[in-house]
């Protein structure tokens, strides 16, 4: 199965980190197929950038995003449309 999930980077007391497409049984920071986007949660304010079209592209061909990565999707899909 396939997942988007995030791949920890940076270093100690400084992490970053990659929005990656990537086979279940890979390791967390392991090998991937794709970089979809980052997230920098010691940013304040908009601290993640994802590709909104890559992530439907693949949730429509059946990736199932983590939790952490559907709940960044949701936040910058509010921010992306005007209320």
């Amino acid at each position: 199965m396939v997942v988007i999930r995030l791949r920890r980077e940076g270093t100690k007391n400084a992490p970053y980190y990659k929005v990656v497409v990537a086979d279940q049984r890979s390791p967390r920071d392991g090998k991937f197929i794709e970089i979809i986007g980052n997230y920098d949660p010691k940013k304040e304010g908009l601290n993640a950038n994802i590709d909104l079209t890559r992530v439907d592209y693949w949730v429509n061909n059946g990736a199932q995003p983590s939790d952490t990565v559907r709940s960044l999707v949701k936040k910058l899909r509010k921010v992306a449309t005007p209320a």
